[in-house]
C-alpha cells in the first residue's frame, strides 16, 4: 500500500492533511497482517488506527468495544465521513439486529461495533464472514492489573485461536508495562508489534488547588466559561447528587451521573452532555469511558484520585480536540485517609496503597507536574512544560522553622493522639466543645499559632507530613504522629524550609466582562450555534458535524470556497458536500454584518465627533444625540486613539491621567475596567478611566 493511497484516504474520508504521530506505522502493520498493542493518550487519534485500514481491507472489521454510547458516537461520526459502519448489542430489536447481521454478510458494511458480552450474536455466521480485522478498544481492561478490569474482556483470548490468520489490534491510553504484557499475553498475540505514543497532552494545563472551600472553588471555575462543557469527578454518589443539585440552583446546567441511577437517567444524562444540552456533568468514575465527545474544555477532580492510570485517562477527556483545556484537581486530607481505606479493603491491596502514594506524591509535588505525569509512564522529559501549576507560579521558599516548631510541639503536648483538624484548632486557640471537654486550653502550647489562619495551619503541616517530620497513622483515627526526623527541629537546631500558601482568588466580574466582550458576537459563536442546529436536525452530537478546532480554523482562516474550506482539519469530501455551502453562507453571511457594523460605528462615532468639535460638551453631547455619558466618553477616547484631532485635557486633568498610570502599573495592565473602578474606590468614573487609558495608550504608540 502506498504512502499516497493512505494519505488520500486520510484526507477525503476523515478530513485531515496529515497523520498524528504512530498512527501511520500502526496502519501500516495492521495492513501486514501484524498483530499491534497501541498505547495512546485520549485525544491521540486511536480510532483512526483500525477504521482506515477497514476501508482498504478487503472484509469486514470488527470492533470491540466496552460501551454502547461509545459504539453509537463513532458509528454516528463514520456515517457523517460517508463510511458505511453498524453497531450490534442488546439494545437493539431482534430486527434490527438481523437486518445489520445480513448486511455484514454481503459485505455493504465496512466497521461493526460489538460489545464483548455480545459476540455471541456473531457466533452462527463467523464462518461466512470475510474478518479482515479485530480492533479491541480499552484493551486495559482484560487486565487485573489496569484500573478498570472488566470480567467480560477476559474471553477474547479465543479469538486469536479461532481466527489465526487475522491480526488483532488492541488499544489503550494508559496502561503500564506489567497491564501491557498481560493484555498481549491474555489476547494470544503472536510476537505483536507495541507502540507506546507520547503521553504528553501539551494542550492540557495541570492545577492542583486546596480542598477548602471547594464548591465555591468550582461556582467560581464554571461561571469563568458560560459555554464550555465540562466533567466534575467525585468519589461518591453522594456528593455528585449534591454538587449538581448546588450547581442547578444558582443557574448552571448540570447533572448527576453515577451507577446507582436508573439505566434511562444515566442513558439520558449521558446524551444531553453527549449533544450540548448538558454543561456540566457531575460523575463518579462510572461516567466517561467511550466519552468520545471532542469538545470538553475542562476536567475537575473534586476528590484525590486512586492512581494516576485513571487520573490520566480522565483529565484526558478534556481538549481531544487539540485545543487548549483545563484541569483542576483538589486535594484534601480526608480524601486520603478514605482512599487509602479503600485500598486496604481491596484486592491486590499492595499495589492498590502503592499506587495511591504514587497519586499523593503527584498531587503534593513542588516541581512541574507533567514531568512527573510522564515519568509515571517511563517518558523522560527534561524541560519544564510551562503549562502547570507549578511551572506558572513557581512556590516560593521561606523559613518556616518557627512554624514547623509550634506544629511539632503542639502534636507532642497532645501526645500524639489527636488527628489534625484538632491540631489546628489547638494552635489557633479554638473555643470550641472538644478542646475544653480535653481541657486542652490548659496545656502550654495552646494558641500558640493564633496569628495563622486555619487554612495556612493545614497546609503548613500537609507540607510537614509531606517532608517526613510527622505521619498519619491511618489505622489509629487518623491520629498524627511524629517520625524521628522530628526531633532533629525540636532538639538539634534543623531548618525547614516551607513553601508560601498560595491563595486561590477569582475575580468574577472582570471574568464576565472580558467572556462577555471576547465571546459574544464572534464567528466562533456563529458557527457553533449552527452546528448546535444542524445537530438537532440529525439528531447526531454536535461535534460530528464539525470538531470546535475545525470552528476555530474556520474563524482564524474565513474560507468562502469548497477549496479553501476543504483546506480545513476535519473537512473531508463527504462533509464538504454535506455542510460547506451553509457553513460557507454563514461566514460570508458574517463578514457582511462586520462590514455593516463598522460601517455604523464609524457614523455614530463621526456624528459625535462633529458635535464636540463644534464646541458641545460631553452631557449636550449625551442628551442631543439621546446616548449615555459612558457611551459618548468611549467613543472620544476610541477617536483620540484612532487619530481625530480633539483634545481631551477638558475632560481629564493631567492628575488624574498619572493617577491612572500608577494604577495601571500596580494593576498590571487589566483588560478590563472593574479593577481600576474598584482600585480608586469608585471615586474617578468610567468614563474618565478609559479617557486615560486611551491617552496613555496614545503615548506609547507615540515613543
Amino acid at each position: 500500500m502506498t504512502q499516497q493511497i493512505l494519505h488520500t484516504k486520510l484526507k477525503e474520508n476523515f478530513g485531515f492533511e496529515k497523520f498524528r504521530p504512530n498512527q501511520e506505522d500502526i496502519i501500516n502493520g495492521v495492513l501486514s497482517g501484524q498483530d499491534t498493542l497501541a498505547i495512546m493518550p485520549t485525544g491521540g487519534g486511536k480510532s483512526i488506527c483500525f477504521q482506515l485500514p477497514a476501508l482498504i481491507l478487503p472484509g469486514i472489521t470488527i470492533v470491540i468495544s466496552p460501551l454502547i454510547a461509545l459504539m453509537k458516537d463513532q458509528v454516528d461520526s463514520l456515517k457523517a465521513n460517508g463510511i458505511q459502519a453498524c453497531f450490534i448489542n442488546s439494545s437493539q430489536t431482534e430486527g434490527e439486529r438481523q437486518f445489520y447481521i445480513e448486511s455484514l454478510k454481503a459485505n455493504i458494511i465496512k466497521l461493526v461495533y460489538i460489545a464483548p458480552e455480545s459476540l455471541s450474536y456473531l457466533d452462527t455466521i463467523f464462518n461466512s464472514l470475510t474478518i479482515s480485522l479485530i480492533a479491541i478498544d480499552e484493551a486495559h481492561c482484560i487486565s487485573a492489573w489496569g484500573h478498570d478490569f472488566r470480567p467480560a474482556y477476559t474471553n477474547l483470548g479465543y479469538l486469536k485461536n479461532r481466527l489465526p490468520s487475522t491480526p488483532i489490534l488492541a488499544l489503550t491510553a494508559t496502561a503500564d508495562k506489567a497491564t501491557r504484557k498481560d493484555i498481549s499475553g491474555q489476547l494470544n498475540l503472536i510476537n505483536p508489534k507495541i507502540f507506546v505514543a507520547s503521553f504528553d497532552r501539551k494542550n492540557l494545563s495541570l492545577e492542583v488547588r486546596p480542598a477548602l472551600d471547594r464548591v465555591k472553588q468550582i461556582i467560581d471555575f464554571i461561571q469563568e466559561k458560560p459555554n464550555e462543557s465540562g466533567i466534575v469527578y467525585c468519589l461518591s454518589r453522594k456528593t455528585t447528587e449534591e454538587l449538581a443539585e448546588k450547581l442547578q440552583k444558582i443557574g448552571i446546567n448540570a447533572k448527576a451521573y453515577h451507577a446507582g441511577l436508573d439505566n434511562k437517567i444515566r442513558s439520558k444524562t449521558q446524551d444531553e452532555f453527549i449533544n450540548d444540552d448538558c454543561q456540566v456533568v457531575c460523575a463518579t468514575i462510572a461516567f466517561g469511558m467511550g466519552i468520545d465527545k471532542s469538545n470538553v474544555r475542562w476536567v475537575i477532580h473534586y476528590n484525590l484520585p486512586k492512581n494516576i492510570e485513571g487520573y490520566y485517562q480522565e483529565i484526558g477527556r478534556a481538549g481531544r480536540d487539540g485545543l487548549p483545556s483545563e484541569t483542576v484537581l483538589f486535594e484534601s486530607y480526608g480524601d486520603v485517609i478514605q482512599l487509602q481505606k479503600f485500598a486496604s479493603q481491596g484486592l491486590n491491596a499492595e499495589v492498590q496503597l502503592a499506587k495511591l502514594e504514587r497519586m499523593k506524591q503527584y498531587a503534593d509535588a513542588l516541581s512541574c507536574r507533567r514531568k512527573i505525569l510522564l515519568s509515571y509512564f517511563g517518558e523522560l522529559v527534561t524541560e519544564n512544560c510551562g503549562n502547570c501549576d507549578i511551572c506558572k507560579n513557581p512556590p516560593s521558599f521561606f523559613d518556616g522553622t518557627v512554624i514547623a516548631q509550634k506544629a511539632l510541639s503542639a502534636i507532642i503536648r497532645l501526645q500524639e493522639t489527636e488527628p489534625l483538624p484538632v491540631i489546628i484548632d489547638f494552635l489557633r486557640g479554638s473555643k470550641n466543645t472538644y478542646i475544653y471537654e480535653k481541657e486542652y486550653q490548659n496545656l502550654k502550647t495552646y494558641g500558640v499559632g493564633i496569628d495563622l489562619s486555619w487554612f495556612d495551619w493545614n497546609q503548613y503541616l500537609i507540607q510537614l507530613i509531606n517532608l517526613g517530620y510527622c505521619e498519619i497513622a491511618f489505622h489509629q483515627q487518623n491520629k498524627i504522629r511524629l517520625t524521628t526526623l522530628a526531633k532533629k527541629v525540636l532538639f538539634e537546631g534543623e531548618k525547614v524550609q516551607l513553601t508560601i500558601v498560595q491563595k486561590i482568588n477569582i475575580d468574577k466580574q472582570e471574568v464576565k466582562e472580558v467572556k462577555s466582550k471576547s465571546n459574544a458576537n464572534s464567528l466562533f459563536e456563529t458557527l457553533r450555534k449552527l452546528r448546535y442546529e444542524i445537530s438537532k436536525e440529525e439528531s447526531v452530537p454536535a461535534y460530528v458535524i464539525f470538531s470546535d478546532a475545525a470552528l476555530r480554523q474556520m474563524e482564524t482562516e474565513r474560507p468562502m470556497s469548497d477549496q479553501e474550506l476543504l483546506a480545513i482539519d476535519g473537512v473531508g469530501k463527504a462533509k464538504l458536500e454535506k455542510y460547506g455551502d451553509i457553513f460557507i453562507k454563514a461566514i460570508i453571511d458574517f463578514q457582511k454584518s462586520k462590514v455593516v457594523k463598522k460601517k455604523k460605528e464609524a457614523t455614530t462615532y463621526k456624528e459625535t465627533l462633529e458635535l464636540y468639535q463644534n464646541g458641545l460638551s460631553v452631557e449636550e453631547i449625551s442628551q442631543e444625540r439621546k446616548l449615555g455619558l459612558s457611551t459618548i466618553m468611549s467613543h472620544l477616547a476610541k477617536l483620540y486613539v484612532d487619530g481625530a484631532a480633539i483634545d481631551l485635557n477638558p475632560l481629564i486633568s493631567k492628575e488624574e491621567v498619572s493617577q491612572i498610570a500608577e494604577a495601571q502599573i500596580k494593576l498590571e495592565s487589566p483588560n478590563v475596567l472593574k479593577p481600576y473602578f474598584d482600585y480608586f474606590e469608585e471615586k474617578i468614573d468610567y468614563g474618565k478611566i478609559r479617557l486615560a487609558l486611551a491617552i496613555l495608550e496614545k503615548e506609547k504608540t507615540a515613543l
